[in-house]
């Protein structure tokens, strides 16, 4: 147990109770909780879960990245529901702050190229060229 005061800590009315068992406190829960292991080394792989189109700038598509790494002028596929679709990544943005890349873990919005927002829904995945192969049919045991 860790005996402290949020308020104390915002007021900086006592240093102890307050900046101090804050830190204890946040040291305690890295502790307890794991990392947790993000498959990086893997082919880029993003269940689809949104699509939004912008004026002047073309069409995002969100989601959580499972695995791998996506780099901004990486080219990647729309994969599923429809026919393999073949673009580029021009830009990926998480919390509203551009940025150079996204890996597993981060939910990111992922401005493609070449890409009408009627051609993207949710149910697909984004992925890194050849990695993915659809399949209309499977077959399964009882």
């Amino acid at each position: 147990i860790v005996k402290g005061s949020a308020l104390a800590a915002l007021e900086d009315s006592d240093k102890k109770i307050g900046e101090d068992s804050i830190r204890e406190l946040m040291a305690a829960v890295d502790d307890y909780i794991p990392t947790p292991v993000r498959p990086l080394d893997k082919p880029f792989l993003m269940p689809i879960e949104d699509v939004f189109s912008i004026s002047g700038r073309g069409t995002v598509v969100t989601g959580r990245v499972e695995r791998g790494v996506v780099k901004v002028g990486e080219e990647l596929e729309i994969i599923g529901i429809r026919p393999t679709t073949k673009t580029t990544c021009t830009g990926v943005e998480m919390f509203r702050k551009l940025l150079d890349q996204g890996q597993a873990g981060d939910n990111i919005g992922a401005l493609l190229r070449g890409v009408d927002r009627e051609g993207v829904e949710r149910g697909q995945v984004l992925a890194k060229p050849g990695t993915v192969k659809p399949h209309k049919k499977f077959v399964a045991e009882a």
